[in-house]
C-alpha cells in the first residue's frame, strides 16, 4: 500500500543535526521546521532563500537541504492536494505571526517594546493631565488637546526639567536648612524632633518651682581663653557615648585629634598647647577611675595648674557637666556589667585627702571579680556602691565624714547627701539625661554656644531593657536606690523646665526678629514710595512750569510755616541753654544752703 506523501512525511524520523555540530535545544529549532514546510509550499525562490540562510537561532550545520530537495512521493493530483501543508491554508496574517514567532522569544526586543509602549502611555497621560490643568487655568487661550508636535515636545521638556530639578535639590540640599524647599514641606509639616523623643505627651506639669536664674543656663565659654569643661562620668549612664560626642562630634575651629587605635584624643585650644576639656577621652582618668564630685573639685585644679606657681596661675572657671539616668535601668545595667567581670578596682575614692579604709568600705566579693553573680546576691550586699551611686558621686562627701558611717545617724546622712547632690546638680553648668538624647544635645548647644555635627541617637533597647524583672524586684531596686529616685525626679523636672524655657526664649527671639524685619521692609517700602512720589512731582514741575497761582501760594505758605517753626525751635533751644548756664552759676556760687539754691535754680529754670 502506497502512503501519501504527507503521511510519509509525518512518519519520517525527526530531523537531527549533523555529527560534530553543536546541539541546539532552544525554541527556534522547533519553529524552523514550520518555516521549511512553508518554504516548500511557496515558489522556488523562497525555498532557495530559506536553504541559503538558516533561521536565527539554528546552527548552520543543520541539514535543511533535505527539506527542500527531497521530492514528495505523490502519485496523483489528489495525493498532492492532500500533501498541502496545513499552515498554507491559514490566513496570511496568521502565517505572518507564526513566521515571526522566533522574534517574540527575543528578550531584548520584548523589553524595548515594553519600554517604548510604557513611555508612550506615560507621555499620553501626562499630556491629557497637563492639558486639563492648562485648560482650567488659561481657559480658551490654551487647548492642549490640539497641540502640535512642537508644543508636545516643549511640554515634555518642561516636565523632565522639573523632575531633574527635584532630584538635584534632594542631593544638593538634604539638610533641615532647606526643608521648606523640599517636597516634604508641601506634603506635611516638619515634625518636631524633640517632642516625640521619649514617646510621651508633649505637655509637662512641673513639680518644683525654680527661679529664672536656675532655668537660664548660658555659659560664656571662650575656648581660646582659660576656662575648662570638666565631665563627671557616672557609671552606666551613657557617659561613654556622650564623651565621644565631645571629642569627635563638635564643630570647632581646631577639632580634637583622634588617632586610630587610641582612646584619648588631643583637644587643644586654638593656638595653644593646652586642653579645654577634662574628660576620659581627652585627659584620661587623671583623678582616678570615675572620679566623683568630691575628688574632681580638689583634684582638677591641681592637675591642670599644679606645675605653675600660684601667682602665675590664671583665674579659670571650671564648668562641670554630667549625665544622669533612670536609677532602675542604671542599676540593672551595672549588675550586667559586673556579671561580665567589671570591678572598678582602680577607683581611688579619695575624700578629705585620703582613700577609705577596708573597714569603711568593705568589698562584696572575695575573688578577683564578681563575675556571674545573680541579681539577688548583687542586691543583698549592704556595701554595694551601686546603691544610690548617682547621689553619692554628685554630693560633697566631706559634709558627712566621707565613708565613715559612724559620724552621724543614717537618716541625717541621707538627707545631707541628697540636698548636697541637688544643690551641686542645680549649680552645674549643664547636665543631661540618657532618656532624652536630642533634648540633651539641644541644651548643651544653647548653654555653651557649641554645635554638634551630627544629631544624637536615642537607643531605647539596651542591656538593661532586655532584663525581665517582676514588680517585686523592681520595687526592691527602687527601695535600694531611694535617694537616686528622688534625685532623678528632681533632675528630670529641672531638665524639662530648662528645655521649655529655652524653647520659648528661642520662639520669642525669632518672633522679635521677624517683627524687626517687617518694620525694616515696611520702612524701605515707604521710603521708596516717598522717593518715587517726589520724583513724580519734580517731573511734573519740570514739565509744567506755569502752574496755577493757588498752588504757588500754598507752597509758599508751607515753606514759610516750616521756616518759622525751625526758627522758633532754635530760639527755644538757645533760651534753654542760657537758663541752664545761669542755674549752674547760681548753684556754684551758693555755699550756705546748696540744696535750697539748687531747687530754687531748678524752679527758676522751669
Amino acid at each position: 500500500m502506497v502512503l501519501p506523501a504527507c503521511s510519509a512525511g509525518a512518519l519520517r524520523p525527526p530531523l537531527q543535526p549533523e555529527r560534530g555540530a553543536p546541539a541546539c535545544t532552544t525554541c527556534p529549532r522547533r519553529h524552523s521546521r514550520v518555516e521549511a514546510e512553508l518554504a516548500e509550499s511557496r515558489p522556488r525562490s523562497v525555498a532557495a532563500s530559506v536553504s541559503a540562510d538558516p533561521p536565527r537561532g539554528v546552527s548552520r550545520a543543520f541539514n535543511s537541504q533535505r527539506l527542500v530537495d527531497e521530492p514528495l512521493k505523490a502519485s496523483s493530483f489528489l495525493a498532492r492536494d492532500a500533501c498541502t501543508p496545513l499552515f498554507a491554508l491559514l490566513p496570511r496574517g496568521r502565517r505572518r505571526r507564526m513566521h515571526d514567532l522566533r522574534r517574540r522569544w527575543d528578550l531584548g526586543s520584548l523589553c524595548r517594546a515594553l519600554l517604548t509602549r510604557g513611555l508612550a502611555a506615560l507621555g499620553h497621560s501626562l499630556k491629557h493631565v497637563l492639558g486639563a490643568i492648562f485648560s482650567k487655568i488659561f481657559g480658551p487661550l490654551a487647548s492642549v488637546g490640539n497641540m502640535d508636535e512642537k508644543s508636545n515636545k516643549l511640554l515634555l521638556a518642561l516636565v523632565m526639567l522639573f523632575l531633574f530639578a527635584v532630584i538635584v535639590l534632594q542631593y544638593v540640599c538634604p539638610g533641615t536648612e532647606c526643608q521648606l524647599l523640599r517636597l516634604q514641606a508641601f506634603s506635611s509639616p516638619v515634625p518636631d524632633p524633640y517632642r516625640s523623643e521619649d514617646e510621651s505627651s508633649a505637655r509637662f506639669v512641673p513639680r518644683y518651682n525654680f527661679s529664672r536664674g536656675d532655668l537660664l543656663r548660658k555659659v560664656d565659654f571662650d575656648i581660646k581663653g582659660d576656662d575648662l569643661i570638666v565631665f563627671l562620668h557616672i557609671q552606666k549612664t551613657g557617659g561613654t557615648t556622650f564623651g565621644r560626642h565631645l571629642v569627635r562630634n563638635i564643630q570647632l575651629e581646631q577639632p580634637c585629634e583622634c588617632r586610630v587605635g587610641q582612646k584619648k584624643c588631643t583637644c587643644h585650644r586654638p593656638g595653644k598647647q593646652e586642653t579645654w576639656l577634662f574628660s576620659r577621652f581627652s585627659t584620661g582618668w587623671s583623678c582616678g577611675l570615675h572620679a566623683d564630685w568630691t575628688e574632681l573639685t580638689s583634684c582638677v585644679p591641681t592637675v591642670v595648674d599644679g606645675k605653675r606657681d600660684t601667682r602665675l596661675r590664671p583665674s579659670r572657671n571650671f564648668h562641670y557637666i554630667t549625665i544622669l539616668r533612670d536609677p532602675v535601668s542604671r542599676y540593672l545595667s551595672e549588675w550586667r556589667h559586673v556579671q561580665r567581670g567589671a570591678t572598678w578596682k582602680a577607683s581611688l575614692h579619695v575624700c578629705d585627702g585620703r582613700p577609705p579604709t577596708s573597714e569603711e568600705l568593705p568589698s562584696c566579693y572575695t575573688g578577683d571579680d564578681w563575675s556571674g553573680c545573680p541579681l539577688k546576691e548583687f542586691m543583698d550586699c549592704p556595701y554595694n556602691l551601686a546603691n544610690n551611686r548617682q547621689v553619692r558621686m554628685l554630693s560633697d562627701l566631706t559634709l558627712v565624714g566621707c565613708y565613715n558611717l559612724s559620724v552621724m545617724p543614717e537618716e541625717q546622712r541621707n538627707k545631707v547627701l541628697l540636698e548636697s547632690a541637688k544643690s551641686n546638680l542645680k549649680d552645674m553648668a549643664f547636665f543631661g539625661l540618657t532618656e532624652f538624647q536630642r533634648k540633651t544635645q539641644y541644651l548643651f548647644e544653647k548653654t555653651f554656644n557649641m554645635n554638634f555635627i551630627s544629631p544624637f541617637i536615642q537607643y531605647n533597647t539596651t542591656r538593661a531593657s532586655s532584663v525581665e524583672i517582676n514588680e517585686e524586684i523592681q520595687k526592691r531596686i527602687e527601695t535600694l536606690n531611694f535617694l537616686d529616685m528622688e534625685l532623678y525626679s528632681f533632675a528630670k523636672d529641672l531638665f524639662l523646665q530648662r528645655y521649655q524655657f529655652m524653647r520659648q526664649k528661642d520662639h520669642q527671639e525669632a518672633r522679635q526678629k521677624r517683627q524687626e524685619q517687617r518694620k525694616f521692609l515696611k520702612g524701605r517700602f515707604l521710603q521708596a514710595r516717598f522717593q518715587s512720589q517726589s520724583q513724580v512731582q519734580i517731573q511734573n514741575l519740570s514739565q509744567n512750569p506755569n502752574m496755577n497761582a493757588n498752588q504757588n501760594v500754598t507752597q509758599n505758605l508751607l515753606q514759610n510755616q516750616t521756616q518759622s517753626l525751625r526758627q522758633n525751635s532754635v530760639q527755644k533751644k538757645n533760651r534753654e541753654s542760657q537758663e541752664r548756664k545761669r542755674g549752674q552759676e547760681q548753684n556754684d556760687s551758693s555755699t550756705s544752703n546748696g540744696t535750697n539754691d539748687y531747687t530754687g535754680s531748678v524752679e527758676k529754670w522751669r
